[in-house]
């Protein structure tokens, strides 16, 4: 499977899984527990594999694409891998509170903010890149590679 395509769609749940936060009663902190761990271990999964299958591959395939900061490739990857650590902090700064506090919700806001940024980013760079300069083929190796990591359970969330 196409490498970007298998990003997209993790793009789609993790933006699925904040929504789902952010409808859940603030007293139901078991459901809120539940989501939060499915998601925060997703985020986790999702930049190591971004890290180990398809960044490699975009540094050789790439050029730089549409608004990456310094025109480049390697701008492009550097700075998606500092994104992907200021995530990781605000997944941290979400465990410091009380799931269902107006500060849990604060942090899982922030962390919300600091992945759609990411996410919005890739996706007009590194991602376009990749699929206007690597082929089809080459798309699809990292791909097979990323289906066979395991995955957390994103299930919707029938503890609601």
């Amino acid at each position: 499977m196409d490498i970007t395509q298998l990003i997209l769609d993790d793009h789609a749940e993790q933006r699925r899984l904040f929504a789902i936060i952010e409808q859940i009663d603030p007293k139901d902190t078991d459901a809120l527990s539940a989501v939060w761990s499915r998601l925060s271990a997703f985020l986790d999964v999702h930049a190591e594999a971004e890290e180990r299958f398809f960044y490699p591959e975009l540094l050789k395939q790439g050029e730089g694409a549409n608004d990456a900061e310094d025109g480049t490739v390697e701008g492009e990857t550097e700075d998606a891998i500092e994104d992907h650590n200021k995530l990781r902090d605000a997944v941290k700064a979400v465990e410091k509170h009380k799931v269902g506090t107006k500060a849990w919700f604060d942090a899982v806001g922030e962390a919300n903010v600091v992945n759609s940024k990411h996410m919005g980013e890739e996706e007009r760079q590194g991602l376009t890149d990749f699929r206007m300069n690597a082929d089809v083929e080459t798309r699809h190796e990292p791909g097979g590679q990323v289906r066979r990591l395991p995955r957390p359970s994103t299930s919707p969330a029938s503890s609601r």
